[in-house]
């Protein structure tokens, strides 16, 4: 059975889910500004950010007492963090690169 979380790892566990939020939103923004500039100091604050949801998760995990598929779906979740911002990148790329792709607007009856 799931034990519900001790009032001493409550600010633990309203903090670490905080932080998920935040790295998990600095690290897409990081990375898709890395792709734009290209830069390496970008990406490495990107990966950093990366971490941070890492220790995050991990800290929630122990705190709120998640076990079994718990723990699963937490892990599970740190590498949708990781690869969604990846491939929503390409499918951004891959739609807007297309010049074929693009429609005239019609004229309007006069």
């Amino acid at each position: 059975m799931l034990e519900p979380v001790a009032l001493k790892d409550f600010f633990i566990t309203f903090f670490s889910s905080a932080l998920i939020i935040m790295a998990g939103a600095s690290y897409a923004l990081l990375f898709s500004w890395s792709k734009v500039n290209s830069r390496l100091s970008i990406k490495l604050s990107a990966y950093a950010s990366y971490v941070v949801l890492l220790v995050s998760v991990y800290q929630l995990t122990l705190a709120a007492n998640l076990d079994g598929y718990w723990r699963i779906i937490s892990y599970l979740m740190v590498i949708g963090y990781f690869f969604a911002p990846i491939a929503i990148w390409h499918l951004c790329k891959q739609t807007h690169d297309e010049p074929d792709l693009m429609t005239t607007p019609e004229k309007e009856n006069e």
